[in-house]
């Protein structure tokens, strides 16, 4: 089930918020939510359900664990359990989404298993999960995405991050386990973020307030990002879709490009809206995940505003552990490259992403030896074309997983096959031009910028109501119509 679905706006929902503010406050407001929650990723993942169940009570158990030990002054203990809580998540994740990338590794480096076929992977992960295999041979695919449960990447680093900050002293260590269950499981932000740190939403598990106020901002956010992902990312994405081929020509594979760009901005930003709309629906301030990123003026801006939770999670769990920028250049360069690394591999078994990551990471590293002087002298325009050229060659490294499709469309997007614009190829870009250009000027604070230049006025805020309910019937109409409805971050 995903949020921009008949199912969720029409059933599941309006099921959900009933219920909620029917029920008393105390203790029965978190337990809706959290059998909510499951019941949401178990509507489409019914066995999978069990490895985030099995992940909430072993990380549960490690806060408790951390937290006795702590009292009895046992230090070597404590430390003892966060190694293994973290091995075990990292495990859980490696397993269930890494191991045909480990398995297509080793076909291609050892002679012998060269030219065997992809069930060679099944087999060999059979051979090693033993007693498990009828289990994972009933309800699991090897696939070259892996056996990937929906948001895995996510809650797993949700839970980790409360394992880490419990041990550090940071945040407190959670008794309920239905509250730590609606923590990890909590389905507005469930399978594709923001990662929530539980120490940001420790005091709201219990001690939220709703209000009218919040509610209402809640469904106008929720309801634009619902328009960001359906009546523009889902449009480009049937333009990418026609011109990924590179047959339109060199300048409709640049517009195919930009078309890509926009898409995977307005899916995951509006996916992202989605889950901090729905969050203020039921009390919750979730931090902001985007920022206009593709305004920025360099990489290292870029990756302060994309996917913000992300990159706050990797500084705070793995860079600044490594030494961040403490014990020289050197090491920091080094630490810079195990962020990027694993930044790109986080986002899909392939080595096309860990490729991505590298790409920024170069830059980035760039940036912080003598790039960013340099950028800094230049003018603000051409600041913005080399951070937005950066983006968008990157996110080809990001949709192609094989390299010769990918050189084959960077050929043609330079000229290799000698057609500049194929008339079929302009025929399609000035049919899809008006959204482009709206895409373009959405993606910017523009609009923004003006509605608050407007707060206060009354006649705004019955506009905003107006808007909203245009826009969701659009919405509603376009799901009627279309069973179009991609979502890249699933692979997640």
């Amino acid at each position: 089930m995903i949020f921009s679905s008949l199912l969720f706006l029409a059933v599941f929902l309006p099921v959900v918020l009933g219920l909620y503010y029917l029920l008393p406050k105390r203790g029965w407001r978190n337990a809706v939510l959290c059998i909510a929650s499951l019941f949401f990723y178990a509507w489409g993942e019914p066995v999978c359900v069990t490895i985030m169940i099995f992940s909430i009570l072993m990380n549960y158990a490690a806060g408790m664990l951390m937290g006795r030990f702590a009292r009895l002054n046992k230090p070597g203990a404590k430390k003892a359990v966060l190694v293994c809580a973290v091995v075990l998540n990292l495990l859980m994740l490696g397993v269930f989404k890494y191991t045909p990338l480990v398995f297509e590794t080793l076909q291609t480096f050892v002679p012998t298993l060269r030219g065997a076929s992809t069930p060679i992977a099944k087999e060999i992960f059979y051979r090693l999960v033993g007693r498990a295999v009828p289990f994972i041979d009933q309800h699991f695919t090897v696939t070259p995405e892996g056996m990937l449960p929906i948001g895995i990447s996510f809650y797993t680093f949700q839970a980790m991050s409360y394992v880490i900050d419990v041990y550090r002293g940071d945040t407190g260590v959670q008794k309920s386990p239905v509250i730590f269950g609606t923590y990890v499981a909590l389905f507005p932000q469930l399978i594709a973020g923001p990662i929530v740190r539980y120490k940001d939403v420790e005091d709201q598990m219990l001690g939220r307030r709703e209000s009218v106020g919040q509610f209402a901002s809640g469904v106008k956010l929720f309801t634009i990002g619902l328009a960001k992902k359906i009546l523009i990312a889902n449009q480009v994405a049937l333009l990418w879709n026609r011109l990924r081929g590179g047959t339109g020509g060199a300048l409709a594979s640049w517009v195919g490009m930009l078309a890509y760009t926009l898409q995977i901005y307005f899916d995951f930003a509006g996916y992202s809206d989605m889950a901090i709309g729905l969050g203020r629906m039921f009390g919750f301030e979730f931090l902001k995940n985007f920022d206009y990123p593709y305004i920025s003026r360099s990489n290292t801006e870029f990756w302060r505003r994309w996917h913000i939770s992300l990159g706050t999670w990797f500084r705070e769990y793995v860079y600044i552990p490594l030494g961040g920028n403490r014990r020289g250049l050197g090491r920091q360069v080094f630490n810079l490259a195990v962020v990027w690394a694993l930044t790109g591999l986080w986002h899909g078994a392939s080595w096309n992403f860990v490729l991505w990551g590298v790409w920024h990471g170069f830059f980035v590293v760039m940036e912080k030896l003598f790039l960013g002087k340099w950028l800094k002298k230049w003018p603000r325009v051409l600041q913005h074309v080399y951070s937005l050229l950066i983006a968008m060659f990157g996110w080809m490294l990001f949709d192609f997983t094989k390299l010769p499709e990918l050189f084959g469309f960077l050929g043609t997007m330079f000229g290799s096959t000698g057609t500049l614009l194929s008339h079929d190829g302009g025929a399609l870009i000035l049919s899809y031009l008006p959204l482009l250009i709206v895409a373009c000027v959405a993606s910017t604070p523009l609009a923004a910028n003006l509605r608050h230049k407007l707060d206060g006025k009354r006649w705004a805020e019955y506009a905003d109501i107006a808007l909203v309910l245009v826009a969701l019937t659009f919405c509603i109409a376009s799901l009627v119509a279309s069973g179009y409805n991609p979502f890249i971050y699933f692979r997640f």
